[in-house]
């Protein structure tokens, strides 16, 4: 009788620790003039979506940089850079006259990409830490801000998108390719995502789903002017279940 009281109120501390404090104590002191996200941040396993060879076997990165229109001078952000897959082919893409930022939480993994970015000799590339509710990018300074297969790991999504929106060059659009799942299954549906992006003044420029993104393309344009963190109205999940919930 005493193991099974034990091992239930294991479970019940192991649940508490899986959900937001309700008067907000577990969000960064800088998040908390923002609303909080309706879903709970799911950082993946690994930095890499997927080895490079396999990504390249089905052309992802050229498509991607196709439908973003990404052309040679262009100043583009790579958001959770991870290992580099986009940030090297960004680069090339933009060419010498072009700059590419890779930006990331994890300052292992930074470090892993200057090693790159030097063996590779990536002169247009450089290397910022951001932070979870901040990406950490100069105003009105790129014509893409990439996000891929990274969006549903972002904890505060009103700050975070509040920050970013600055950093945006007139007519600059933001790149998101996500996996079409819940959030606990590493994923954001479109219509959560659509609703978060919304709620900052963004418009939705395209919508594409290709089997070679292993989920779809969305690319946003900022309109009017960026909302008061207290005027943001925040998602709450009215999504349908994703296959698998």
């Amino acid at each position: 009788m005493r193991l099974a009281q034990a091992v239930l109120l294991l479970g019940l501390a192991l649940l508490s620790g899986c959900q937001r404090s309700p008067d907000g104590a577990d969000r960064p002191e800088s998040s908390r003039e923002f609303p909080g996200a309706d879903r709970p941040a799911r950082k993946s396993a690994s930095s890499a979506f997927s080895t490079e060879v396999e990504r390249d076997s089905v052309n992802e990165a050229q498509t991607i940089m196709d439908m973003a229109e990404i052309a040679p001078g262009m100043t583009v952000a790579d958001i959770g850079a991870g290992a580099g897959y986009y940030t090297v082919r960004l680069a090339d893409r933009v060419g010498r006259n072009g700059r590419v930022l890779a930006q990331d939480i994890d300052s292992g993994v930074l470090v892993r990409l200057g090693d790159r970015v030097q063996r590779e000799r990536l002169d247009n590339v450089s290397i910022k830490l951001g932070a979870q509710d901040d990406p950490r990018l100069p105003d009105a300074s790129f014509d893409r801000i990439f996000m891929v297969h990274m969006y549903h790991e972002v904890a505060e999504p009103y700050a975070f998108l509040w920050r970013l929106r600055p950093a945006l060059k007139p007519g600059g659009r933001v790149i998101v390719v996500d996996v079409d799942q819940s959030n606990k299954h590493h994923g954001i549906t479109p219509s959560l995502l659509f609703c978060e992006f919304g709620a900052l003044g963004f418009r939705l420029a395209k919508f594409v789903r290709k089997p070679e993104l292993q989920g779809y393309y969305a690319e946003f344009e900022a309109v009017g002017e960026r909302p008061e963190p207290q005027a943001i109205k925040p998602c709450r999940q009215a999504e349908k279940p994703s296959a698998g919930d």
